[in-house]
């Protein structure tokens, strides 16, 4: 990154800082939003900038340490130097995806740092050799180590948190995974969260001591007891707008009482009263933090992270197995070996004499270690250590790159000071048999993981066929996993991946597959190219293809049957629910993962065993009222989302309308069936190619002027001619009160730059959708304006303007049809014929978050409009977020929720019990980590013939159909089930009903199933397809209704 080189210094607190970073935060710049665009809505432009300015020492290059290089090197900081002089072997290649067979005989960090520094042309990276010493810590800013050994951690730690350098140290050894922060004895948190402060709209304030404040009921106020908060915009309460921020009491979720102390300011409260309006909105302060160094705090660690509830003591027994595997390191010169139970019983007696002797020295010891559990624990942590496996690297590399990023920036919270973490559950039974053959390395590319897993294990994972569905981040990281962990290497397996997506720039600072030369090719192809050059072993097969009903004659039947899972790597919950009900209908297992900035979360689903993707869902996102956005917005999302629409409407969805109407014989016709948008949408195209259409660039300019003055101007006077100021409801309340704001109409002004850059904008929007040469610099557009003569507007008397939706409802219901129809007519005969315009066509413009052009018509719109309710306005960061819907995205939270998804993978593969598997939730910014054993799925019980019958979404009835007739198909299941069939369907058609006469005919009785479902729909069924699925209704004996699972049809 182009930033100083921000020299490092102490503060008087002692934090170890950047003097530049204050200096860079007034250049943005110096940041590439096109690259760091997703990030920069976690991390933020303070944030970004002081990582851009640090330097970062990792020790230690093996798998862990690659994945933490790769992640801080994604993220942007200055410069990155790896150290590491032991040499590659192949014990690396099961997790360091940096390393080959040709890298052996040469140091892990020298044989990696061009590809790491490929990652980012902003970051320098640097590979170092030989003996770390104090002058050579010092000119880093933040020190990880990873794997050490524990005397040298504690020596570099000494030097480190002497000179405020903040300091790391990570270990993975098997299915364990540690990590140590120690950021200095005073580290500010500048901001301990990461959300933004939270705003609300005020409803009331009463009383004086002390003052209760309401909020509107629409958001909760989401404070919390002993924040702080301002206030603006209050009317009747005027000295609050100019308060010091002021302390709260939360008594409610829409409520909370201000401490107020000072008995002048108690006597303002008693001397005045709240009228109307206002906003409330938090402060955050800044957090200070004490962090012990290594020694001290391995002798008394405080509290722990815990990272499973379930597994309450686990951290504490970790904190002794960790310190007894490296004194069974440092006692026989090397670790335990894979699989060797004596070594195992040999590091345990070692832990079990340390946990002793430290309980009797009153230190830190663990209460449980002796118990057989625990015993196994730490057995399990002594057969696995040699073991580096790409899971572990994943998940610990996300949270060690996050917490250096912290280190960098002072944003989010810490880990203070150990995590520990274990995925026990995933190791197979045999880990504990004592057979060191199935242990056994063989020089082979996957012995760190045969060293944890065994070779019996590799032989299952080498077997799997897998279907990714998104080759975006969580994609890429998947593949990165699965090619180090071997799967699908033999000849009859593959991992198949598809998206239609084709790469941007905005990917490249989290799909770490892609680099810049990649950029407009399928994301598919190449991430598929990139992991084989990582393992050439495994088998990959790219589509360029969406998920979808249109595309199941490509994943078909056969298709989905061969697999053995599917991960998914979607945006979009539509798809992951399609995706889920093929899963569920083929009885596939699932592997559900997302991330929301520092948020994370996993989701297991194994046919029979936990509930499908579908079976819960997230309450649908809260829409905004249509006359809110219409006529009474009170915050920017109001007012973007008004753009946005108008957007919409006017450079895509009109030139989409002007083009039908050009193209479709019928158009006219097809509009009949639109009875409530065909007035509008036949006004639209008259606009668009007759009264509206330009002939020139000056044209545009004027359209653009026009637009101003209706939408900023007339618009508002018309508003507030129908509802004036003073205006009461029917029960004498202020009209313009709560969420309703009063606006203001804009006079227009070429000097006023917002006014300029709408007009620019949009008329060079226009002009390109009409395909006109726009080409005048700024001169000439002030020229052009200013010959614009804009009639003076009148407000109209009897104009209706629906004040709630409810309002808007009834007037369109209350429309006449004949007085539309009469319109319509009219409109049509101001429009050319489509002859007349024969090779006319225009260009619709599809909005396109990343494209600035689009997005300054949407911020000058947004924020014209915010100026007139004078709501706040947003700049075009803010904006794109807000109106893209983007979601904020950083590469550490992708790496670990892609760990934690692959060690349920391993479960999967050895079909372990329900309670072995984990559901996963993380935010790495608090942090926080929170496990859950999956759902089982719902039972559901009816009576067949008598007896219970109980069946689960996972089950079907099985019907070996072929040509069975639909009175042969009916006739069975009455036999089978003892009931009378009321109802059968094939999809959203009726194949029989009881009550249809046409359905009992003879002809449609003798019809085989698979002939009356092509009547029926109209369309043929596809060579490929093996099943129909149909669903049915029925009744017992006694007239009860009898609840069935769908009928899997085989047609072949």
């Amino acid at each position: 990154m182009s930033v100083s080189n921000g020299d490092i210094s102490k503060t008087a607190d002692g934090l170890r800082t950047l003097v530049n970073v204050t200096e860079n935060t007034a250049d943005a710049s110096k940041i590439d939003e096109g690259l760091y665009s997703r990030q920069l809505y976690v991390m933020g432009r303070e944030a970004q900038l002081k990582m851009g300015s640090a330097r970062i020492l990792i020790v230690g290059l093996d798998g862990i340490g690659v994945e933490i290089a790769k992640n801080i090197i994604l993220a942007g900081v200055k410069s990155v130097t790896v150290h590491d002089d032991i040499q590659a072997s192949s014990m690396d290649l099961a997790a360091q995806f940096y390393l080959n067979k040709e890298s052996f005989g040469t140091s892990r960090a020298h044989a990696c740092v061009n590809k790491l520094a490929e990652l980012n042309p902003y970051v320098k990276v640097n590979a170092h050799s030989g003996e770390i010493t104090e002058e050579f810590l010092s000119q880093y800013h933040v020190v990880i180590l990873v794997n050490a050994d524990l005397k040298e951690a504690c020596r570099i730690n000494e030097f480190c948190h002497a000179n405020s350098i903040a300091f790391l140290s990570t270990e993975g050894r098997g299915v364990f995974g540690s990590v140590f922060c120690d950021f200095g004895d005073s580290f500010t948190v500048t901001d301990k969260d990461g959300k933004q402060p939270s705003s609300c709209l005020i409803s009331s304030i009463l009383g004086s001591d002390p003052p209760l404040v309401t909020v509107n009921d629409d958001d909760r106020h989401q404070l919390e007891t002993g924040d702080y908060v301002t206030f603006r915009e209050i009317n009747g309460l005027d000295f609050l707008n100019a308060c010091e921020p002021c302390k709260v009491t939360v008594t409610g979720p829409y409520t909370f009482t201000l401490n107020i102390q000072d008995e002048k300011d108690k006597e303002r409260f008693e001397a005045s009263s709240y009228v109307r309006g206002g906003y409330v909105t938090q402060v955050k302060h800044p957090v200070v933090m004490k962090f012990d160094k290594l020694s001290k705090a391995l002798q008394s660690p405080g509290e722990f992270l815990i990272t499973d509830f379930a597994k309450f003591d686990r951290s504490e027994l970790l904190h002794i197995g960790f310190q007894a595997l490296h004194a069974f390191e440092s006692k026989h010169k090397k670790l335990p070996e894979p699989g060797n139970m004596q070594d195992a019983e040999a590091m345990y007696s070692i832990a079990a004499e340390m946990n002793s002797l430290a309980a009797q020295g009153k230190r830190f010891s663990a209460e449980h270690l002796e118990t057989p559990e625990s015993k196994k624990i730490l057995l399990a942590l002594a057969l696995g250590a040699r073991g580096v496996i790409s899971p572990m690297a994943a998940f610990v590399g996300g949270i060690v790159g996050q917490e250096a990023l912290k280190a960098c920036s002072g944003k989010f919270t810490p880990i203070h000071q150990f995590l520990y973490f274990d995925a026990v559950e995933s190791l197979p039974e045999e880990t504990f048999s004592g057979d060191t053959s199935n242990y056994t390395l063989e020089g082979s590319r996957y012995d760190g993981q045969i060293a944890v897993f065994g070779h019996a294990m590799q032989k299952r994972l080498k077997n799997l066929n897998m279907f990714l569905v998104g080759a975006g981040a969580i994609g890429c990281e998947m593949l990165k996993n699965w090619a180090m962990m071997g799967l699908s290497t033999s000849e009859s397996a593959a991992i198949h991946i598809t998206d239609m997506d084709t790469i941007e720039k905005s990917n490249l600072n989290r799909q770490f597959l892609f680099r810049s030369k990649d950029v407009q090719q399928p994301k598919a192809q190449v991430a598929g190219l990139a992991v084989k050059e990582m393992n050439p072993e495994i088998n990959v097969k790219s589509y360029v293809a969406r998920v979808g009903p249109e595309t199941e004659d490509v994943f078909d039947d056969e298709f989905f049957e061969s697999l053995s899972g599917v991960c998914t790597a979607l945006d979009n919950v539509e798809a992951r629910l399609y995706v889920d009900q093929r899963c569920l209908f083929y009885e596939v297992p699932m592997l559900e993962s997302g991330t929301l900035g520092t948020q994370g979360n996993t989701q297991v689903v194994v046919p029979h065993k936990t509930e499908n993707y579908g079976a819960s869902r997230d309450p649908p996102e809260k829409s905004i009222p249509i006359c809110t956005l219409k006529n009474f917005p009170n915050a920017i999302e109001h007012t973007l989302q008004w753009a946005r629409d108008w957007f919409e409407g006017e450079f895509n969805q009109s030139a989409v309308n002007a083009n039908q109407y050009l193209d479709v014989p019928d158009f006219v016709k097809q509009l009949e069936a639109q009875q409530n948008t065909k007035l509008e949408t036949l006004e639209g195209v008259r606009s668009t190619l007759a009264t509206g259409r330009p002939k020139c660039f000056e044209d545009c300019i004027t359209w653009a002027r026009f637009k101003f003055e209706e939408m900023f101007t007339n618009q508002i006077k018309q508003l507030l001619h129908n509802f004036p100021l003073d205006q009461l409801t029917t029960g004498g309340a202020p009209f313009w009160s709560g969420t309703k704001r009063p606006p203001c109409p804009i006079e227009f002004d070429v000097k006023e730059p917002l006014h300029l850059d709408f007009i620019v904008s949009v008329a060079t929007s226009r002009a390109k959708m009409y395909g006109v040469k726009a080409d005048f610099d700024t001169s000439q557009f002030i020229q052009a304006i200013s010959k614009v003569h804009v009639p003076q507007f009148v407000p109209r008397d009897g104009l209706k303007i629906a004040a709630s939706d409810a309002e808007l409802n009834d007037e369109a219901n209350g429309r006449a049809l004949g007085d539309l129809d009469e319109q319509c007519l009219s409109i049509l005969k101001d429009i050319p014929e489509p002859a007349s315009l024969n090779g006319y066509r225009l260009a619709p413009i599809d909005f396109d978050k990343d494209d600035d052009e689009h997005m300054r018509v949407i911020v000058a719109t947004s924020n014209l409009r915010a100026r007139c309710y004078r709501i706040p306005e947003a700049d075009m960061y803010k904006s794109r977020l807000i109106a893209g819907k983007i979601i904020p995205a950083i590469a550490t939270t992708t790496a670990l929720v892609t760990g934690l998804v692959c060690f349920e993978l391993y479960k999967i593969v050895q079909t372990k019990p329900l309670e072995a598997y984990k559901n996963g939730f993380i935010n790495l910014a608090l942090p926080l980590f929170a496990f859950s054993e999956p759902v089982a799925p719902k039972t559901n019980t009816t009576r067949v013939k008598g007896k219970e019958y109980k069946w689960t979404s996972w089950d079907r009835i099985e019907f070996d159909g072929k040509d069975t007739t639909l009175k042969e198909f009916l006739q069975y299941f009455e036999n089978e089930y003892g009931g009378e069939v009321t109802m059968v369907s094939y999809g959203v058609t009726l194949l029989y009903a009881m009550y249809s006469a046409k359905s009992r005919s003879p002809e449609r009785m003798a019809s085989p199933i698979p002939k009356l479902a092509e009547i029926v729909t109209k369309k043929e069924l596809s060579p490929k397809q093996k099943y129909l699925i149909l669903e049915i209704c029925a009744t017992d004996a006694e007239g009860e209704d009898v609840d069935l699972p769908y009928i899997r049809y085989r047609l072949k």
